[in-house]
């Protein structure tokens, strides 16, 4: 997939998704579906069935090829308006691997700067998506603004377009049943934040439509994991990344491949700690990961660990002998909800 931090360097012309696309969640996923080629060549297809033409045997114009691109922002508007690191769900190698399982063809990093954020809803259109991406489709959800103070709204992109003969496609908010029964909610980046923050990992991956994942470098620890017969692997994680509620988890685990279209199965079971650990009086964040039945060396690999289900909090323990039968107990218990299910 080929990545733009410019629209000079795109592959012209486009089919675009517009948005933030941080998480790549479902609901993400069904603003991308529109612009993916199969839905186009379908699309243009019906459209070319639809046409009268003069002659039986008047030839057709092949379609113009367009390129799957969404185009999302950077650095996160939020960051740049609050002037505060904004913490991601899919930081940037992780948006392209998600992308591109999808069938993206281009992702185009908007610099998302003071003269960027200035342009009216009309401008945004005419200069960005007409003029320098040559824009011949477009995808956005129901609740997508744009523009000057976030003025512009769907509807106005629709209207807009419509000038330059773009359609627009305005997909509804894909929604999921909540505790109660009949409560629809909206699936959203901020309301899977909220359950990652709060231990809520099944609701979580329920709606990124797969497990939360943290992929970081195995960096040298303290090796206290091994003088209490628990080695870790720590993992050294990008910064940007967004940190889930501190405390342990059941975790799947598997090493990353270091050719991004090959994937390796996630077989690797464990237990994973997020926190300070204050039995020991540390001082700065650790992600320690224990790979059941794992003897050989992760140093310097690259890990990738799902989260499959938050077993405790982060708490502070008398001695390490406690510590360990704490984490005797972790193990069981996680061995016990990642058993395979008749």
């Amino acid at each position: 997939m080929w990545v733009a931090s410019s629209t000079e360097l795109t592959l012209k012309p486009t089919a675009v998704a517009l948005g933030k696309f941080d998480g790549v969640h479902l609901g993400h996923h069904k603003v991308i579906q529109p612009i993916l080629p199969p839905a186009l060549e379908q699309t243009r297809r019906k459209e070319q069935e639809n046409t009268p033409t003069s002659s039986p045997t008047q030839p057709t114009q092949p379609p113009e090829q367009t390129y799957s691109t969404v185009v999302t922002f950077n650095p996160h508007p939020l960051e740049f308006f609050t002037g505060q690191p904004r913490p991601l769900l899919t930081p940037l190698d992780e948006k392209v691997q998600q992308l591109r399982s999808l069938g993206v063809e281009q992702l185009v990093l908007l610099p998302f700067d003071k003269e960027l954020s200035a342009l009216s809803p009309q401008d945004f259109v005419e200069q960005i998506l007409v003029k320098q991406l040559q824009c011949r489709r477009i995808s956005v959800g129901q609740d997508f603004c744009f523009g000057k103070q976030r003025r512009g709204t769907a509807k106005d992109l629709q209207l807009l377009a419509a000038k330059y003969h773009i359609p627009v496609t305005i997909v509804s908010l894909q929604t999921y049943t909540d505790h109660a029964p009949t409560q629809e909610t909206p699936i959203s980046t901020s309301l899977i934040r909220h359950y990652l923050e709060s231990g809520e990992v099944k609701n979580a991956n329920l709606l990124l439509g797969r497990p939360y994942t943290l992929i970081g470098t195995v960096v040298q620890g303290e090796k206290m994991g091994r003088t209490i017969g628990f080695p870790t692997a720590n993992l050294q994680l990008p910064q940007n990344k967004f940190i889930p509620r501190y405390g342990v988890y059941a975790v799947r685990a598997a090493i990353v491949s270091e050719t991004p279209d090959v994937t390796t199965p996630h077989q690797n079971l464990g237990v994973m700690n997020i926190g300070n650990r204050p039995t020991v009086n540390g001082s700065k964040l650790s992600v320690e990961v224990h790979l059941f039945d794992w003897c050989s060396d992760l140093y310097g690999k690259k890990l990738a660990v799902q989260l499959v289900e938050f077993l405790r909090a982060e708490q502070k323990f008398p001695c390490l002998e406690h510590l360990k039968t704490q984490i005797q107990l972790d193990c069981d218990i996680a061995r016990e909800v990642l058993r395979p299910k008749c």
